[in-house]
């Protein structure tokens, strides 16, 4: 299996041998490529018209993104698993209400302890909607409901294009790059930035849907690729601003901490929330793997498309740290499960 669920066979070996423990203990590729580009922005940052044309080529980049991710969102893989409508639920409960109010926790705590652009990434962080290719890698990995996985998980990324821009509305309006935090102004941009493309992609996959899973590989690269982007732009606005004086080492550390706690609190939370419910233990994997996920390749075009591009940049530092974390938690986890008698 591909060291990065993301982009792997969301059909994995139900057993990996001990060895294994090593390779998921490396650091992702796809993170280290990430830390590079932030590296590269911090080092040569674009300035002036250069970077205009790269925020204009970052708009065309998230257009592509969400237009993709409406056209990859099949209707059958949602329909397929319609039926666990109580699993579906606790997942979404989990990922739109438990996270959120973890989020707003970590907001509360004063300035001394977590510096407050560090607690607006959190806010945002736990705002997003669940990851869909890693979600349904690992819980076919811990030989959990592999069918409702997949309808769990596309329908936390769909539903994510409207609760999310919402949620971060009611939460974070003063940080909101339109209109000064204007609630009005920032759906209208979101509707044009986000739901617009989205909407139209899968309303086209009708047409481009055989062509779509034919070349899922090259789509993804493509993703990955867009996502960089975003990214460089982000960084590159945030150093020119002073992003590496307001951000310290400590403060590194502290997202590292903090979102060790978070994880951990969503992991006990959903499993027990699963066996007081009375859930089938597969259906439990279900719940924890998809229940506790936050999802990079959404997360990265939303900021950049809400906030101004200096913000961005300082907003999706604790999203870079959590996805690797809960690859690598999660994949311990997945393993444990699926080494079940």
């Amino acid at each position: 299996m591909s060291p990065h669920p993301e982009a792997s066979d969301p059909n994995p070996p139900k057993g990996m041998p001990r060895s294994g423990w090593v390779k998921w203990l490396k650091p992702d590729p796809y993170a280290l490529v990430l830390l590079g580009v932030v590296v590269t922005a911090s080092i040569l940052p674009c300035r002036g018209d250069v970077a205009i044309g790269f925020e204009w080529l970052t708009k065309g980049a998230i257009f592509l993104l969400f237009f993709m991710h409406g056209a990859k969102l099949s209707r059958e893989a949602i329909l397929g698993g319609i039926g666990a409508w109580r699993l579906h639920g606790l997942v979404l409960t989990s990922t739109f209400v438990l996270f959120p109010l973890l989020g707003l926790a970590v907001s509360c705590l004063p300035d001394m302890l977590i510096s407050p652009s560090v607690k607006m990434g959190f806010l945002f962080l736990t705002i997003l909607p669940s990851t869909v290719q890693s979600s349904i890698a690992f819980t076919s990995m811990a030989r959990g409901n592999v069918a409702a996985a997949v309808c769990t998980a596309s329908l936390s990324n769909m539903l994510g294009v409207f609760i999310t821009p919402l949620l971060a509305g009611l939460l974070m309006r003063s940080e909101l790059q339109s209109g000064g935090g204007d609630m009005l102004g920032v759906m209208r941009s979101i509707m044009l930035t986000l739901l617009a493309p989205f909407i139209i992609g899968h309303l086209s996959r009708p047409l481009i849907g055989r062509w779509i899973d034919r070349n899922k590989a090259i789509l993804s690269k493509l993703d990955r690729g867009a996502i960089l982007l975003v990214v460089y732009t982000a960084f590159s606005a945030a150093v020119v601003e002073g992003i590496w004086q307001r951000v310290s080492a400590l403060d590194i550390a502290t997202i590292l901490l903090v979102s060790a706690v978070v994880l951990t609190v969503v992991l006990l939370v959903t499993r027990r929330t699963a066996q007081t419910t009375g859930l089938s233990k597969e259906d439990e994997i279900t719940l924890v793997m998809c229940g506790s996920k936050k999802s990079l390749a959404s997360g990265v075009p939303m900021a950049a498309a809400m906030f101004a591009p200096a913000q961005a940049g300082v907003i999706i530092l604790p999203l870079m740290i959590f996805h690797q974390l809960q690859l690598i938690v999660c994949a311990i986890i997945a393993r444990n499960y699926g080494e079940r008698d």
